[in-house]
């Protein structure tokens, strides 16, 4: 079982990808939230495989059953335990990986780890499918924060050297339910297109792709965080690289400041018409010394490409420590960053729901 992170909100996903089934345990949620199970599996459903041809071709309904904490469609203070049931795993895919780790995949670290004993059918418990059960507690998430006027909301920022449009400096909810609606989770589709035509190429070519996704927290009071070692970026950053295949994450300008001018990158005071402190730009993505300033908050996660690719790559024989190649068969996501956005909403929703009530935010 992994902990996932908490101090309020205790999350900890289960499972593996070929196992009966995988799940999560959430601890601490508020008691007596109102949970839209039919908004649930529709947030589920955005990050679920076997919809179309850029992902993998392994169809699972993602349905989720409630073992506990949650009466009548409502939190009632008990830890929520709820799994999703694997139905199209093909292990056979997966033979010849129990020798030959596959690069860049956790294949190897695993079988040191756990001395060859760790199921890596499908990638184990190291799998994106992993990212269901964290897609339940994120999804609940959103909802207790959307009913404080706070909102959660991601798109494919890149792909392949295409860029989206980016979000506008302060974004409003109706451009977050815009993006969601869409089957591909894009601002522009005609950049949209562009990017699903270099997946299908690198797909055409048994090779993969990564991607950037841009999230944004709108909503948010100014003060929430603390500094230096559990500000607003270290507690966000925590849940995020638990995400399978972020390699990385930058705040508001991000590494783009670091070729900037102060003079370019500060963001100037002033005050609206309605009397409220706010910044004219948002360079720092709505944090400062780890601290809200009541900005939306923005980040950016990069996903590394797929490493389960059809070409033939070089890797070893662990049983004859020595040289070997591999072919990998199976049914894998030419991309993974566009299935990855609702979980980037879930990661952002839980960190802040957390910071919320451990502050006392939550009302």
């Amino acid at each position: 079982m992994s902990s996932e992170f908490g101090k309020c909100i205790k999350v900890s996903i289960f499972g593996q990808s070929h196992g009966k089934a995988i799940g999560v345990v959430v601890d601490g949620l508020p008691s007596g939230e109102r949970v839209d199970m039919e908004e649930l599996n529709a947030f589920l459903s955005r990050r679920k495989p076997g919809k179309n041809k850029l992902s993998t071709a392994r169809r699972e309904n993602d349905i989720p059953v409630f073992l506990s904490g949650i009466a009548d469609d409502t939190t009632c203070g008990s830890p929520i335990c709820a799994i999703i049931e694997n139905s199209d795993a093909r292990s056979k895919d997966y033979a010849a990986l129990a020798d030959k780790p596959r690069p860049s995949h956790a294949d190897y670290t695993a079988w040191v780890k756990w001395n060859g004993t760790a199921d890596m059918r499908g990638g184990g418990h190291f799998s994106g499918r992993l990212t269901a059960p964290l897609c339940i507690a994120g999804g609940i998430a959103k909802q207790i924060l959307a009913c404080r006027g706070i909102h959660v909301g991601a798109h494919l920022y890149r792909v392949a050297g295409i860029n989206d449009d980016a979000y506008p400096m302060i974004p409003g909810k109706e451009v977050f339910d815009a993006v969601s609606s869409k089957e591909f989770p894009v601002i522009s589709d005609e950049k949209g297109a562009l990017m699903q035509q270099k997946i299908a190429e690198a797909s055409a070519d048994g090779d993969s792709v990564g991607g950037i996704i841009e999230c944004a927290v709108i909503g948010l009071p100014a003060g929430l965080g603390s500094p230096m070692f559990d500000g607003m970026e270290n507690r966000l950053a925590q849940v995020v690289f638990g995400i399978p295949a972020v390699k990385g994450i930058e705040f508001g300008s991000g590494f783009e400041s670091a070729d900037l001018r102060g003079s370019e990158n500060n963001d100037p005071f002033t005050v609206d018409d309605s009397g409220k402190i706010v910044t004219v730009t948002n360079n720092c993505g709505g944090i400062l010394g780890g601290i809200t300033n009541g900005m939306p908050l923005t980040f950016k996660a990069a996903i590394k490409p797929t490493p389960s690719i059809s070409k033939i790559q070089n890797t070893v024989s662990l049983s004859q420590k020595a040289d070997a190649q591999l072919a990998i068969e199976g049914r894998h996501d030419p991309c993974i960053a566009h299935r990855a956005v609702p979980v980037m909403e879930a990661a952002a929703a839980l960190a802040v729901l957390d910071i919320l009530m451990e502050e006392g935010k939550l009302k």
